[in-house]
């Protein structure tokens, strides 16, 4: 058996590919919250998914209070994670990179949890940091950018931070990453926030109100983008929000009998639809909520950290445009791994010059 190489990051052990068969690129993306893998070959500019996995794992559990991962948590994951190296095994993966993001960032046995990880599943993880969190989570959402518009704020909600990057779009090339003015990542997240205001001490809009404020406070502070602020002030641009949190807002919008995401991924909301939809949670009680068919059980507790992480950037720079992306860093990994293959093989098929 060959091992995958790693590029940087992860390669378990996989299997001989046949002559002709397509190769397999893998992304997996461990966070604070969600453990989840796709696999994907490519097609023309962007690729085909052959295989999707998520597991909600809740690494983060109870870490803004410890400092460490939880037993329990680490375990989860690990099952996870198993699970996903299995399919990688299966599907013959040619290249696969594996990272992780703020909860083994801030953990002080992140290290630790990743050396354990390569024991236990032959994969390497790779804590990467905020910006690039945040330029993969830009790459992955480069076909949702409205390229009509001056500008475009892309907000990655995590379980444990969130990445913000002011995307400039004023004569940006058509392909490729436009130019990412400033960026900032804020060590909150749906599961940090839901554990530092607990849902019950207050009444639900006192308590929403507290969280939106305490994430103003965190991302008011940040003055780089500011030479951007005309733009979102003159409402020449738009914001594009991809979580599960802001996924889940749109289904409940839609009214979905189901999360479906061919419906959800790409779909415009106005400011206040997406007003109206937080408006509507907060009239829902947790079991309410749970109830919902885009929202359930797993994420009850944490949908409405969410909304209030993206009201508090809506107040902070107003869009009435908001795109909902269900997409981010796994299609980003997927797509600079596919790159960077193409680019070798086009420097390898180079012609020599002929001899004088």
């Amino acid at each position: 058996m060959n091992e995958a190489p790693s590029a940087p990051g992860a390669a378990v052990r996989v299997r001989e590919r046949s002559a002709g068969e397509p190769p397999c690129y893998a992304a997996l993306d461990l966070g604070t919250n969600n453990c989840r893998l796709l696999i994907a070959t490519p097609a023309g500019s962007g690729f085909r998914v052959v295989e999707a996995y998520s597991r909600i794992v809740r690494l983060g559990e109870g870490l803004d209070q410890s400092g460490r991962l939880s037993d329990t948590a680490m375990e989860r994951a690990l099952g996870a994670l198993k699970v996903a190296a299995e399919k990688v095994r299966r599907r013959r993966v040619l290249r696969l990179r594996a990272i992780a993001t703020q909860a083994c960032r801030m953990a002080e046995n992140g290290q630790a949890f990743i050396d354990q990880v390569f024991a236990e599943t032959g994969m390497r993880l790779q804590i990467i940091s905020p910006q690039e969190e945040a330029r993969l989570s830009v790459q992955g959402c480069l076909n949702l950018l409205d390229r009509t518009a001056d500008a475009a704020l892309v907000v990655d909600v995590g379980g444990g931070s969130t990445e913000l990057s002011w995307v400039d779009l004023r004569d940006a090339p058509p392909t490729g990453i436009p130019p990412i003015r400033a960026w900032l990542s804020v060590p909150i997240g749906v599961v940090t926030l839901a554990e530092r205001y607990p849902e019950g001490h207050d009444d639900t809009e006192t308590w929403f109100r507290r969280m939106v404020e305490a994430v103003k406070t965190e991302i008011g502070a940040f003055r780089r983008a500011d030479p951007m602020r005309e733009i979102f002030d003159a409402d020449r641009a738009h914001l594009v929000g991809t979580s599960g949190a802001i996924t889940s807002l749109a289904g409940l919008h839609l009214e979905l009998p189901r999360y479906d995401r061919s419906r959800v991924d790409g779909i415009w909301m106005s400011r206040d639809e997406c007003d109206a939809a937080a408006g509507r949670l907060l009239r829902l009680n947790p079991r309410e909520r749970a109830d919902q068919p885009c929202i359930g059980p797993d994420r009850a507790d944490l949908v409405l950290a969410g909304a209030a992480i993206l009201q508090a950037v809506q107040e902070l720079w107003p869009c009435t445009r908001v795109r909902v992306a269900d997409r981010g860093l796994r299609e980003g990994i997927l797509l600079s791994l596919m790159s960077e293959r193409g680019g070798r093989r086009r420097r390898r098929r180079r012609p020599r010059k002929a001899a004088a």
